[in-house]
């Protein structure tokens, strides 16, 4: 098993994340390495908003804005301070182009692969991080705050930060449990 196998075996999310964020340098390896996700025709359906300080204030606001389920006082607070749980939130956002050989789908899968190219950097630079997404992936009130064009698509919050605490380890099924041979 190669170290990077085994590195990967050893992937996980961590939710309890706190200052400091990875340094400028750090996020641009980390950035850099999502350009390394497959891509068809070379096409860069992908681009990334990298939020901390007070844009994180901002995002709350707008992840509340678009909270259109909040029946309560306390759920819209909960959607205004989730950006608060990590000192960084990076958006993915799925950026397609029109091309007559790589479908819209296949683009979509580019930027989440990508995302997980990022995740992946920022771990093995001793980062927590963790994959969100939820319902303000999905409210046209923030893509339109966030600058998303006609056709983009949030494929990933992902906040980052120093882990606090480790969470407990996730059981991870066997791999014949969601692995069959075709023809069997």
């Amino acid at each position: 098993m190669t170290e990077v196998t085994e590195f990967l075996l050893n992937r996980h999310s961590e939710p309890r994340l706190q200052a400091p964020a990875p340094d400028q340098h750090t996020l641009e390896r980390a950035l850099a390495c999502a350009a390394r996700a497959p891509d068809h025709a070379l096409l860069r359906p992908w681009r990334y908003l990298v939020i901390e300080g007070d844009g994180r204030n901002a995002l709350g606001d707008l992840f509340a804005a678009g909270c259109p389920d909040a029946s309560t006082p306390a759920e819209l607070e909960k959607a205004r301070n989730a950006p608060l749980r990590a000192p960084m939130v990076i958006v993915g956002i799925a950026s397609p182009k029109e091309h007559p050989k790589v479908p819209e789908v296949e683009q979509v899968m580019s930027a989440a692969a990508g995302v997980s190219f990022i995740e992946l950097a920022l771990q093995d630079a001793g980062f927590g991080v963790m994959w969100r997404t939820g319902a303000p992936a999905y409210s046209p009130i923030v893509h339109k705050g966030l600058g998303l064009s006609e056709g983009e698509s949030i494929v990933a919050f992902l906040y980052t930060g120093t882990v606090i605490s480790e969470k407990p380890a996730v059981p991870r099924p066997e791999v014949a449990e969601y692995v069959e041979r075709w023809p069997g």
